[in-house]
């Protein structure tokens, strides 16, 4: 049944994303066409910020399309605020926002145009500064400012075609919150009071739009001279402009760098606690490790694990190394199931130990050097991190389904077999590569 979720809001619980056993398939039934998405359920309550994370060729992408309302699913279910966001777009759209990969934005506009040129695009967008409306007029001739003038030509949350209102889905057919209507185009600076003719009222954020995400410098720049962070960041400008309910964000970080990625986490949080609820997808494990509140690994186009960073992590045992001294091996060490130890490795004299309880294995072993009089050299001791539970479930997985241990390095850059290691947390099997193509 459609649309029987009374308000709107998503259901009783709380949710306002609900999948339920969601299928996509790519070409025609049978051996010649692909299932990227098999079978794949979870719920995000309203205010929660979830992660979806995976290999790549595993239905990320594949899955947050269906949810944006760009395609309809072969089977399953689909809840975003109550509706079914591609039957009952016109439901959704307006309070959603979108960061694709890619913006799509028009090359030759500068960032502030691009900024009002979307603003009039916006069915929910906060207001524009008069002043500044007043300083500089929206462009003319091309994009939304001539549409606009044609005066509201039924694609009410219907998506333009991008950023740029034009290119292929993944390359620019942004979706968030867009319209065609009769407004003036206004400016740049954000005001408290919010559109009060198209009922959209501020929540209390009155910085700047580029302010926001760190671009109000670049104002006057063309798109085409930014560096790719700059893009990113204008692409989230944008993604905020309908104060959305519900933001899809489509790896927000790409081509940042460490100072603008932790800028960006802390807008995102900011939004978060301010009751948007976030899906995220990010090559970036470090990135999820830190915003999520909840999120899915998914392989092959089904949740190998869900739930808390804590309880994803916690299945993994901690780990503690160090370098033995010279006339020392792992038998002069205690007995290491005494100190909680279940899996050791060795690596010339560099020892690595496994233990469920890293402060009881650690202890132990100080007590023994001390005794011993021997000083261990590079010891580290660090509790599992997800980019290691990430790695152990697409190894599992890689072996069950015969491909032997072809996925993750033991640490950043270094490779396995023919696992190949992609930014910061994304291994790729052989058996995927040959599937990037229905991502």
């Amino acid at each position: 049944m459609e649309g029987d979720e009374g308000d709107g809001s998503g259901d009783s619980t709380g949710s306002v994303i609900d999948v339920t056993g969601l299928r996509r398939r790519y070409g025609a039934a049978g051996e010649r066409g692909f299932e990227a998405v098999r079978g794949v359920s979870f719920s995000v309550r309203r205010g929660e910020l979830f992660a979806l994370l995976g290999t790549n060729g595993a239905g990320k992408t594949s899955t947050v399309e269906l949810l944006e309302g760009l395609a309809q699913p072969s089977g399953g279910q689909v809840r975003v605020l109550g509706h079914d966001p591609y039957r009952e777009r016109a439901a959704v759209r307006p309070r959603i926002g979108v960061m694709l990969q890619e913006g799509g934005f028009p090359a030759e506009l500068t960032v502030a145009e691009t900024i009002r040129m979307w603003a009039g695009c916006t069915s929910r967008a906060r207001e524009l500064d008069r002043s500044e409306g007043a300083r500089r007029a929206a462009p003319s001739g091309t994009g939304a400012g001539a549409a606009s003038r044609g005066g509201g030509s039924g694609f009410r949350g219907m998506g333009l075609g991008g950023h740029g209102l034009g290119g292929s889905r993944r390359k620019g057919d942004h979706l968030g919150n867009s319209r065609v209507a009769g407004r003036g185009l206004g400016g740049l600076g954000l005001t408290e009071r919010g559109l009060t003719g198209a009922g959209v009222v501020g929540r209390g954020r009155e910085m700047p739009a580029l302010e926001r995400v760190g671009l109000a410098e670049r104002r006057d720049v063309r798109v085409k001279q930014l560096s790719g962070g700059e893009r990113r960041r204008l692409d989230l400008a944008l993604a905020l402009l309908g104060e959305p309910e519900v933001l899809f964000l489509d790896e927000p970080t790409t081509g940042l760098d460490a100072e603008g990625r932790r800028e960006t986490w802390e807008l995102v949080r900011e939004l978060r606690d301010a009751g948007t609820t976030v899906l995220l997808t990010t090559h970036y494990l470090e990135e999820a490790e830190e915003l999520a509140d909840r999120l899915a690994i998914l392989h092959e186009g089904r949740i190998a694990a869900a739930g808390s960073v804590s309880d994803i992590v916690g299945q993994r045992p901690s780990q503690l190394s160090f370098r033995l001294p010279d006339g020392y091996f792992v038998g002069d060490l205690p007995p290491l199931s005494e100190l909680g130890v279940t899996e050791h490795e060795t690596a010339g004299r560099t020892v690595r130990l496994r233990t469920p309880d890293l402060q009881r294995a650690a202890t132990g072993l100080l007590l023994w050097a001390r005794d011993a009089r021997v000083e261990l050299a590079a010891l580290d001791a660090r509790s599992a991190s997800l980019e290691e539970a990430f790695l152990h479930i697409a190894r599992e997985r890689s072996r069950e389904q015969g491909w032997g241990s072809t996925v993750g390095p033991v640490g950043p850059g270094e490779h396995v077999g023919a696992g190949e290691y992609v930014g910061a947390g994304e291994p790729v099997s052989a058996g995927e590569r040959g599937e990037r193509g229905a991502r």
